[in-house]
């Protein structure tokens, strides 16, 4: 994860979308532990109340959930609630901007496939390094 944060959005929120994506892309799936506060926060130089909004964030909406003594873990079916949350988001926000810039450029349905063909494998996104000891430590605390 880059240390860039975008200066309109909470940090809080950022860190709370990149682990979105992370669960989206498939970098963390149904059960697996998310890294933890303290290594986050010391990783980024955030202060770890940060990292812990956006952790909560995620539990507030039933995407992680949080294991007394073992820390946090995403939640069962989470991809596959945010798959449906975010296509239909893409469809009824983002579409209809793409499909107009396509009209003006005239670009055909076989420009913009070979397009994706030609286009470079998107990098997964992260968070900080995670290791199961830093998760179990940080599982102490919380």
């Amino acid at each position: 994860m880059e240390t860039n944060w975008n200066e309109s959005q909470p940090i809080y929120r950022q860190l709370r979308d990149r682990v979105v994506a992370m669960i989206l892309e498939g970098v963390l799936s149904d059960g697996d532990p998310l890294p933890s506060v303290r290594n986050v926060a010391a990783e980024y130089r955030l202060n770890p109340l940060t990292v812990l909004k956006g952790y909560q964030q995620l539990v507030d909406e039933q995407l992680v959930e949080k294991k007394r003594g073992r820390g946090m873990f995403v939640s069962d079916g989470a991809r596959r609630a945010l798959m449906k949350g975010e296509r239909q988001r893409f469809m009824e926000d983002e579409w209809p901007r793409i499909a107009a810039t396509i009209q003006r450029l005239g670009l055909s349905v076989d420009d913009l496939l070979e397009e994706a063909r030609n286009a470079p494998a998107a990098e997964p996104t992260t968070l900080a390094p995670m290791r199961a000891e830093d998760t179990d430590q940080e599982a102490q605390g919380e």
